[in-house]
């Protein structure tokens, strides 16, 4: 499990005492804000020995009204990401959501994300494999981590052992969703890395005026605990402006908001490690 982190964050002197990060903002809108953001958070996990993962998807293929942003275009998007790759000199992570899609993103991205509502996608997850690039598979809203089994398995029978598990919580009901730390525990029994998403976590799906709703001011509690009950890394979606993002701004975090929360979670990591 750590060879692979390792070999991941080589530019970040890896320090497994740690969390490390997934943090950017939900799509990729234009190429002020995806630098933007990628500086401010780099310049953050730098000055507090975190190693960051830049997170932005190149197109989102799930919305929940059919007018919803989807993206830049594929191709611009994702020379986004291959950007701030290099001039940053730190991985970045996309999602995919065709098997057809996982070649073309490779290309660009260190680490390939599978959705949640595809992660018993058999195709997906084996072409996904087959690129040899690290896997992160989201635990489906309708999962228990025990059962995330079988998704860990088709990859690695598919050849790849670089893989990763993110928890973004349960649905509760048709209009929200709940986190259950104790998947956190169980899916690290599957030897993989687990980070915990704190911001999809605390979304509320299928609103009646179309657009995903969210929580949060809760997103520092969900992070804490999660440190606390033993995850490796956490995902965190922001923006410098959430109120003006193109999708998921009701539950992501405000820029300005991450430092001083990354600064209590280290405190927390020292603690319980």
């Amino acid at each position: 499990m750590e060879i692979f982190l390792q070999e991941l964050f080589k530019t970040q002197q890896y320090d497994n005492k740690n969390f490390f990060l997934l943090a950017g903002p939900c799509v990729v809108e234009n190429e002020e804000m995806v630098m933007q953001t990628a500086e401010k958070v780099f310049s953050i996990c730098r000055n507090l020995g975190i190693p960051y993962i830049f997170k932005s998807s190149y197109r989102k293929a799930n919305r929940t009204s059919a007018t919803s942003f989807t993206g830049i275009g594929d191709e611009a998007a994702l020379k986004l990401l291959k950007k701030v790759g290099e001039n940053f000199q730190i991985p970045v992570v996309t999602d995919i959501h065709a098997h057809e899609e996982a070649a073309l993103a490779a290309q660009y991205a260190d680490v390939l994300q599978i959705p949640a509502f595809l992660c018993r996608q058999s195709d997906l997850l084996e072409a996904a494999a087959k690129t040899g690039k690290i896997i992160n598979i989201k635990k489906g809203q309708f999962l228990s981590g025990p059962s995330m089994k079988f998704a860990v398995e088709k990859v690695r029978n598919s050849g790849n052992n670089k893989i990763m598990l993110t928890d973004r919580g349960n649905s509760f009901g048709y209009t929200d969703l709940v986190v259950d730390f104790r998947n956190i525990p169980w899916m690290k029994e599957h030897g993989v890395p687990v980070v915990m998403d704190c911001t999809h976590s605390l979304q509320q799906p299928n609103q009646p005026g179309g657009v995903t709703g969210g929580n949060p001011e809760l997103i520092g509690t969900i992070a804490k605990a999660a440190i606390a009950t033993g995850a490796h890394g956490l995902f965190i979606e922001t923006h410098p402006n959430p109120s003006i993002a193109k999708s998921d701004g009701a539950n992501m975090l405000k820029l300005d908001l991450l430092e001083g929360l990354l600064e209590q979670l280290v405190k927390i990591r020292k603690v319980v490690v």
